[in-house]
């Protein structure tokens, strides 16, 4: 409503940025700081409010009954217990009388909103904010109390939403490329130095790169983790020679991978799970990820953060007692490094070396089913070549697929932070072969987990892409009618089995 009387708040933007973000899976499970956002959230909203009002007094034509919306009415409970309680009454299903359809699209964009968060607060980090991203925090959230929006306007509503993370995503990644270089391919050692270790997880490259600053010349070598293999393809990460390799493989393995690390662990987002004893003492997080009783690394006032507490840790642990060999993999394969051989990857194609792509994507996690995307790679044929990012990849990047019309037939295109890659190099694919990217041999098999592998669907089908398949289960939060469209309109299918959905793709 401020937005409309041209009334911006810079920190109202920022915050919603955060707290979004807070609440993605496993990323804050700490009671305090989570109370601390809602009582900020308050605060925001008062002075929100009171500016508001002040500017409706001289602007009359502005259509307003003089009674705010009960969610710009509410106040928090003066203690935890009151807050808990004011939470039970307005969750996910506490209004019966909602509409399943419009329950799901609301669901749909809330979780997609959450996923936007974090890539702009991402971006925001490293000095790049953007009005529409913004101004589309406050529409999005602001339609979910709307009851007056149909099923056709919140679809509507999703698309439009795409559009806007599509431009956040574009941001991010240009941001990404200002600060640390085009990513190149680059190999990655699996192996590990003699000498003090530090283990970096989550996804923010300047924390990486902060930490790799305050560690040169100490003689202790850093190590990726989870999403943040992609590192090792940017320039200007890759030129610190401690950047040793990587350690481990997707988020949800992490209790014993971390146990087995002999150093410190900094997890700079999410996914935290629940630190083991064996490792509680080593273990810290910065930015908005935390866990109770773990040591926080927070930013100061200029948004500086000084790791000595991870490196005394790190020194302390001992590291690895020699050397120990290990196989490289290859990253770096972002859109740049892919459209520099697009010529030879449309020859590929035209004289028949190169019948399919499938891009294999999305995110990881523990449940059973999800071992369909280790055997979809190992099953595609060796004339069709494998992209793929974000951490699904952990279920089949340390394979050989060997090489095709000269390059890798798997490409790494990076985290989930780097999906506009994908949009980029699916784009000029189409536009080399005088076709829409619906026409390309090219299949989208995606695993989703969590609100940012949502947001990039959405992205995806509000760019008209269609016959995505998507598992290992559909998203809880999608309503028979709402699938029904999704199938109807974009042809969305669920995966079934390696066997059967290879001989639909490629007959």
């Amino acid at each position: 409503m401020a937005r409309q009387l041209n009334i911006t708040d810079p920190q109202v933007d920022r915050f919603l940025m955060e707290g979004l973000f807070t609440t993605i899976t496993n990323v804050n499970f700490d009671a305090d700081q989570v109370e601390g956002f809602v009582r900020r959230a308050f605060e925001l909203k008062e002075r929100l409010k009171e500016r508001f009002l002040q500017a409706y007094e001289e602007h009359e034509s502005y259509p307003y009954s003089g009674e705010a919306p009960a969610a710009a009415r509410w106040a928090p409970a003066a203690d935890r217990q009151g807050l808990l309680d004011q939470g039970s009454v307005v969750g996910i299903l506490a209004d019966p009388t909602l509409p399943e359809d419009v329950r799901s699209l609301r669901e749909l964009l809330l979780l997609g909103l959450k996923g936007m968060a974090a890539y702009a607060d991402h971006a925001a980090i490293l000095g790049k904010e953007d009005e529409v991203v913004n101004a589309f925090f406050h529409k999005g959230l602001a339609s979910l109390l709307d009851d007056a929006l149909t099923v056709d306007d919140l679809v509507a509503l999703n698309m439009e939403f795409g559009q806007v993370n599509l431009r956040c995503l574009q941001i991010l990644d240009a941001v990404h490329v200002e600060r640390f270089g085009a990513p190149v391919p680059a190999p990655v050692s699996l192996g590990a130095r003699k000498g003090s270790a530090i283990l970096v997880s989550g996804h923010d490259l300047l924390d990486l790169e902060t930490l790799l600053q305050q560690t040169d010349g100490s003689g202790i070598q850093i190590y990726t983790h989870g999403e943040m293999l992609p590192a090792h393809g940017y320039p200007n990460l890759k030129k610190h020679p401690h950047l040793a390799g990587h350690y481990g493989t997707a988020w949800q393995n992490q209790q014993r991978e971390f146990a087995e690390f002999p150093g410190a662990v900094l997890m700079t987002t999410n996914c935290i799970q629940k630190p083991r004893e064996a490792y509680l003492g080593r273990i810290f997080t910065t930015g908005l990820a935390a866990w109770p009783g773990v040591t926080h690394i927070p930013a100061d006032e200029a948004g500086k953060k000084d790791f000595r507490l991870v490196i005394e840790a790190a020194l302390q642990a001992g590291g690895f007692p020699q050397d120990i060999p290990g196989k490289e993999i290859l990253v770096g394969f972002g859109h740049d490094a892919v459209l520099g051989v697009a010529g030879q990857i449309v020859q590929a194609v035209k004289e028949g070396n190169l019948r399919h792509f499938f891009l294999i994507g999305g995110c990881d996690g523990a449940k059973l089913g999800r071992n369909y995307y280790t055997e979809l790679a190992q099953k595609i044929p060796a004339d069709c070549a494998i992209l793929t990012l974000a951490c699904g990849k952990f279920r089949f990047n340390t394979l050989d697929f060997g090489t095709i019309a000269g390059l890798p037939r798997l490409l790494d295109c990076g985290q989930c932070n780097d999906a506009y890659s994908a949009v980029v190099i699916a784009s000029a694919l189409a536009d080399a072969f005088g076709c829409t990217v619906n026409d390309l041999p090219l299949s989208l098999v995606l695993s989703w987990y969590e609100q940012k592998a949502v947001c990039i669907l959405i992205t995806l089908l509000s760019l008209g892409i269609r016959k995505i398949r998507l598992g290992p289960t559909l998203p809880a939060f999608i309503s028979p009618g709402v699938l029904q469209v999704l199938v109807d309109k974009f042809q969305i299918q669920p995966i079934t089995t390696p066997e059967e959905d290879l001989q639909a793709i490629l007959g």
